[in-house]
């Protein structure tokens, strides 16, 4: 493999070349719009990311770009537990770049953890398919820890209408004012879930900015003392290669804040986002949710006609 030169990140000069290499990843392992440009590209120019450090890309002897990686380690006092995302072009896979870059990321979290003073975990996902992805990651020492479901449900069957217990009113986000209470609820919501750690303000806050965002669709359920009382975060992403007669929505985001569970307010939000993306044009709804998780999501949206389409699995390795 004649590898010129690693570097790292240098904004937006490199996007146009990164955006090549997705496309090239996507046609042949089918990925979706799980991990669409658009996202990723977010997550690259996050504030918080160290792009000179926990991004890095790899070229060939013609400058194309071969390869690409970016460490995503959330805040934490306990434990590191960083997401390795990588991408290697296609017609470059099986030649050694693929270990490369996990050794990359390796050694980047170790320095980190000292740094820290904290123990490590390199996390990354793999779909259940994808049997190349797994033998390295078993080769490299990881283990599958957790297991994911990519679920679908056609719009076009009838929607039952959400019933939303007395004085909760169903509204979305408008601007600035909600985004505090927003993240305040989104925190109290999921505090008892896997390996969850705080949103803060203006992570949010530049979510919002992004050109794909929605307000009309980032639903919420207020109570009668107006507090934020339970959430669905409804996304149109953009689609490529596709048919122009599909258009399909996701449920990113489903919550209720812990004092207003088992009032029915999970199923009444969920029912809004799916009515509100069949108004919005979507065709098809999706959502992603951890099958191992402790709330029965996974029962919630097959009662309302999800069924699974794919399995991601989640590997990890102490460093």
């Amino acid at each position: 493999m004649n590898i010129l030169t690693t570097r790292s990140y240098k904004g937006e000069s490199d996007w146009c070349a990164i955006a090549n290499l997705i496309d090239a990843c996507e046609t042949v392992d089918r990925l979706g719009e799980e991990v669409s440009a658009s996202e990723l590209k977010l997550v690259l120019d996050a504030p918080k990311l160290d792009k000179a450090r926990d991004v890095q890309l790899w070229e060939d002897g013609n400058y194309k770009l071969i390869g690409l990686a970016l460490l995503d380690m959330p805040d934490s006092q306990d434990e590191i537990d960083a997401c390795l995302w990588f991408y290697v072009h296609p017609n470059l896979r099986g030649e050694g770049l693929e270990t490369e870059i996990v050794k990359w990321g390796e050694k980047r979290l170790g320095e980190v953890g000292k740094q820290r003073n904290l123990p490590a975990k390199l996390r990354t996902y793999n779909r259940d398919d994808r049997t190349d992805g797994m033998l390295l990651l078993e080769k490299q020492g990881f283990a599958v820890d957790r297991y994911f479901l990519t679920m679908a449900r056609s719009l076009a069957e009838p929607i039952p209408a959400p019933e939303f217990p007395a004085d909760f009113a169903l509204t979305h986000v408008s601007g600035e004012k909600d985004i505090q209470p927003w993240v305040e609820m989104f925190n109290q919501s999921f505090i008892d879930h896997w390996n969850h750690h705080d949103l803060t303000a203006e992570t949010v806050r530049y979510w919002m900015q992004d050109e794909n965002y929605q307000p009309e669709l980032d639903l919420i359920a207020v109570s009668g003392d107006r507090r934020f009382a339970a959430f669905c975060d409804c996304q149109i992403k953009p689609q490529k290669n596709h048919r122009s007669d599909t258009k399909d929505g996701w449920i990113e985001l489903l919550g209720t804040r812990r004092d207003f569970r088992k009032m029915g307010l999970g199923k009444a939000m969920l029912l809004a986002g799916l009515h509100t993306l069949k108004a919005a044009g979507a065709n098809t709804a999706k959502l992603s949710v951890d099958a191992d998780s402790l709330t029965g999501a996974t029962k919630l949206y097959q009662s309302v006609g999800f069924r699974p389409m794919e399995t991601w699995l989640s590997w990890a390795k102490a460093v």
